[in-house]
């Protein structure tokens, strides 16, 4: 497999008997990942790869119930629990300027506008209205970073930099 691999999910549980998987989604775009006819790759926990195809998916309770067409009852699916889903990267599709993949902001450096380094994004959440960026920053404590047009300056993926406004009280030092 020539192709780069990108986490999309996690394989949580099983859900019923007819083989479908409970999923929770590390990815933007949960809808087009785990549309019906996704090719996506199981990565299990000893680095085997599995590719499948997505026959159904639902939302349920913030996560994915996925049925693959490769399975089709319970017994063949349990061993699966805790191994990653991945996509190929010739299945990402282009972005709009101001969207970015999970992979290309974790591991970005933070500055301020002032050139301050911050420190390194670590993870993203999603708790509702906006993203929000985790700040790992040596001997202090996290940073969380609302991803909105007023703090969220610059992103250049290439360098790996995020240049960012601190708004009063976003950083308890």
């Amino acid at each position: 497999m020539s192709d780069k691999l990108y986490t999309v999910g996690t394989i949580v549980n099983t859900h019923g008997l007819r083989g479908e998987l409970k999923i929770v989604p590390h990815t933007d775009f949960p809808e087009q990942r785990y549309a019906d006819g996704s090719k996506l790759i199981i990565e299990d926990a000893k680095g085997k790869h599995i590719p499948v195809t997505v026959k159904t998916s639902r939302l349920h309770k913030n996560m994915y119930i996925v049925q693959f067409k490769e399975f089709a009852n319970i017994n063949e699916v349990e061993p699966l629990k805790g191994s990653l889903l991945k996509v190929e990267e010739r299945y990402l599709d282009d972005l709009e300027d101001d969207e970015y993949y999970y992979h290309e902001i974790i591991g970005c450096r933070v500055i301020t506008e002032e050139g301050e380094e911050l420190g390194l994004i670590q993870e993203i959440l999603t708790p509702g209205a906006n993203h929000v960026w985790v700040v790992g920053r040596p001997n202090k404590k996290q940073l969380l970073l609302p991803v909105i047009d007023d703090v969220v300056l610059d992103v250049d993926v290439k360098e790996k930099v995020v240049t960012v406004h601190l708004l009063e009280g976003l950083l308890d030092l």
